[in-house]
């Protein structure tokens, strides 16, 4: 999504600063609306925003107290928020974190700041989003993408079989329970292919290099077999 197609709430009681961050950041091509208390933006369609320039400390409702009520709405609760605020204390953070909170910049601010931290949250969240609207299979840094049937660890593009492939889909489709080496064949290999107890062990060593530091996680039940432990 480009600059220009995303839109920023900025709610703040401090009028002066709205407008400048208004202006600042319609420059680098956002849309962007200003609410001056938390009552006022909750009277706007705040489903409809990109994230929220949220002030903390605000006549009537709190920031904390907006961010509260909007990560407790499933229809709100997607939206990232960075924190604007005087209060810069260790207590302060943690609420703001604990609550949801993307970022948190402490007044007084430069605006160049504010820009930057902006791009990263939402360069950040669109990656969230683009995977979490794809077909995808995860733990952590293993993302499996069922529709293009390919593996990411940490980021980086691996290059699997389809055996292995096939492996590891399976075991984190059913993490923690344990396959036998027979179960894991009638799953994973053609019925008309004769395989050894030892095929298997050599796929899921290969498997577990692949997979780098998340390789202890393809654990064996001695006797019984192999499972994902998450």
């Amino acid at each position: 999504m480009k600059d220009e197609s995303y839109r920023i709430l900025v709610v703040d009681d401090e009028e002066d600063l709205c407008e400048i961050l208004k202006f600042n950041l319609e420059m680098e091509g956002y849309i962007v609306n200003t609410a001056n208390s938390a009552e006022e933006a909750l009277t706007l369609d705040i489903a409809s925003y990109h994230l929220l320039l949220l002030d903390v400390m605000m006549g009537g409702m709190s920031g904390f107290a907006l961010a509260k009520q909007l990560k407790s709405n499933a229809t709100t609760a997607p939206i990232p928020i960075v924190f604007l605020t005087a209060k810069d204390t260790e207590n302060d953070t943690v609420t703001g974190f604990t609550l949801g909170a993307d970022d948190y910049i402490a007044k007084p601010f430069s605006i160049r700041e504010v820009i930057l931290r902006i791009k990263a949250v939402l360069r950040r969240t669109a990656h969230q989003n683009a995977i979490d609207n794809q077909n995808t299979l995860l733990y952590k840094g293993i993302i499996i993408n069922l529709d293009q049937k390919t593996i990411t660890v940490d980021g980086q593009n691996v290059s699997f079989s389809k055996t292995e492939y096939e492996l590891l889909k399976l075991l984190l489709e059913e993490k923690n329970r344990v396959f036998s080496r027979q179960q894991l064949i009638d799953r994973i290999w053609p019925s008309d292919v004769q395989v050894s107890d030892r095929t298997v062990d050599v796929n899921i060593t290969r498997l577990r290099k692949k997979i780098g530091q998340y390789a202890t996680h393809i654990a064996t039940r001695q006797g019984f077999g192999y499972y994902f432990n998450a």
